[in-house]
């Protein structure tokens, strides 16, 4: 199996640069048995709408993890209450809209999503760790069926390479693999862990390079400068995709393989 993960994608200019970019992914890789992103930042650069997830799935996304942004318009919280392929962190409180975990379907094949919330540097919330265990917990209840183990994709969204590092380990052998997103920027630490789970710090940000995290470097100045409010505005220079491929053994659900993409994107 051979996953192509997408990281965070920061609007109309990362929306843009994927679609310009899966061309020339598809003519290196091959086939991608499944296609993820992580969708917190794609409308406008915070948040989420049923215009741009409508719009995702049209270039055959088959599933989208998402963070803390994805809250930020709340408009979209009937389609992340309904929608199965778009999930939130799962460490959420009860109460919360939506899903932390589910299942995607392509072409006979399953493959478990997990998403979840550092606390290092970010709000309060429930133990990422702890939901994990009751996460996946019920994946394996609802992949009893399967003839080989369930693999398990897990974004931790998160601040900490500390905390991202600690829970790859907590999870290896358990999952597929533990993709962190969040930071907008790549780590060069992806690695295939003892116990068969692939892992990688930070998988990036797919938008425009050319100012601060996908914002324009003028308004983040001024805010480092002044210490006043400043609108921030999506960053469409320089634009880039980052991601991972995966390859995972059917057999036994282990990575067999993790391969980071950073690549600017032609106009």
């Amino acid at each position: 199996m051979r996953i192509f993960f997408v990281g965070d994608i920061v609007g109309r200019p990362g929306r843009s640069a994927l679609a310009r970019a899966l061309p020339t992914m598809k003519e290196r890789f091959g086939r991608f048995d499944f296609f993820v992103v992580n969708c917190e930042n794609a409308a406008s650069g915070k948040g989420m709408t049923d215009k741009v997830m409508n719009e995702l799935f049209a270039l055959g996304v088959d599933g989208m993890t998402s963070g803390n942004h994805i809250w930020d318009k709340n408009i979209f919280y009937p389609a992340l209450a309904s929608e199965t392929r778009v999930i939130r962190p799962a460490n959420y409180p009860p109460g919360a809209p939506g899903a932390g975990y589910t299942i995607i379907e392509r072409g006979g094949k399953k493959l478990g999503l997990l998403n979840l919330q550092g606390r290092a540097f970010m709000p309060p919330l429930d133990c990422p760790f702890r939901a994990a265990d009751a996460a996946l917990a019920e994946l394996e209840k609802n992949a009893e069926r399967m003839s080989a183990p369930l693999p398990v994709l897990v974004d931790f969204h998160a601040e900490a390479t500390s905390e991202k590092k600690a829970l790859a380990l907590y999870l290896d052998g358990r999952v597929s693999a533990t993709a962190g997103t969040h930071t907008h920027v790549q780590t060069a630490d992806e690695q295939v862990l003892p116990g068969g789970s692939a892992y990688i710090s930070d998988v990036g940000m797919t938008g425009g390079h050319g100012g601060v995290i996908g914002v324009q470097a003028e308004s983040v100045l001024t805010r480092f400068l002044t210490c006043l409010p400043a609108k921030y505005e999506v960053c469409g220079d320089q634009p880039r995709i980052n991601a991972v491929v995966i390859d995972i053994d059917d057999a036994s659900g282990r990575a067999v393989d993790i391969v980071r993409v950073n690549e600017p994107v032609p106009a």
